[in-house]
């Protein structure tokens, strides 16, 4: 079995860096992973790319020859990957065996994890293969400063969940430039009656029963816990990690190392 992170979330959450940074961390704990761009895109990597979605298409030669803009002409490129998942994909994932680790680095448009199934559909083609899939949603630290903008980032990340179905976890990127963390602690892991309280405040009382339902959302489907990551710190990076690899089971087929050790004869 392979495993895979699905690393996702809005432009400019800090999905590349979390990548390099993932990437320098197992290096220096000599383990083994493979990073993939899947943003037709990006243009410069602080990480050895393993697979390149701009072999198959690009956006800049997208835009060129159909005359899109961005937006359209990224879903364009990631309709393209889906129709190319049996032979560009399926080519390049038999470079790999079978306990490879793959982290996929995607592109932040939040259209294609909320409705359009491009992502799905790779997600789908992933297990075909046999691999144990993670969702890693980035979401920026700097903009949970109160609970109009947490509750937006859920309903984004809820979104995400329930398309792609898979197993999630939530990361609060940028930590390391927060100057305040005690701002954040209130949304760590927050209390439902906290929240509902908080949004009822800042919101007018018209909204008072859509405030509920939505607080009654995220509070059913669990998605009011996230870590927080502060890429400067080794032991934040090795937390985030065990996280997403006991999610996806990864090492639970290592073999058990025993100690050999002389037991002390009775008395």
């Amino acid at each position: 079995m392979g495993y895979a992170q699905l690393v996702i979330g809005p432009a400019g959450s800090g999905k590349s860096t979390y990548c390099s940074c993932l990437y320098e961390y197992c290096v220096a704990s000599r383990r083994t992973i493979h990073v993939v761009n899947l943003d037709p895109a990006a243009e410069n990597f602080d990480y050895p790319v393993a697979m390149d979605i701009r072999e198959l298409i690009s956006l800049d030669d997208v835009m060129e020859e159909l005359g899109l803009g961005p937006n359209g002409g990224l879903v364009y490129c990631m309709e393209n990957l889906e129709d190319n998942l049996d032979d560009w994909l399926t080519e390049e994932l038999d470079n790999y065996l079978d306990d490879d680790y793959l982290v996929f680095d995607c592109p932040g448009q939040i259209e294609l994890y909320s409705h359009v199934p491009v992502l799905k559909n790779f997600v789908e083609h992933l297990k075909r293969k046999n691999f144990s899939v993670c969702a890693v949603y980035l979401l920026d630290s700097q903009f949970m400063t109160d609970v109009t903008k947490f509750i937006s980032g859920c309903m984004a990340c809820l979104s995400a969940m329930v398309q792609l179905e898979l197993p999630h976890v939530n990361i609060l990127s940028k930590m390391d430039l927060v100057t305040n963390k005690k701002d954040l602690e209130d949304f760590l892991d927050p209390e439902p009656t906290f929240l509902l309280s908080e949004l009822n405040q800042r919101m007018g009382p018209q909204y008072a029963k859509l405030n509920k339902a939505l607080i009654e959302l995220v509070n059913n489907y669990n998605m009011v816990s996230f870590i927080p990551l502060d890429l400067r710190k080794e032991k934040s990076i090795q937390y985030v990690l065990a996280q997403i690899d006991n999610c996806i089971q990864y090492g639970e087929d290592a073999d058990v190392k025993v100690k050999d050790f002389d037991p002390e004869e009775d008395e």
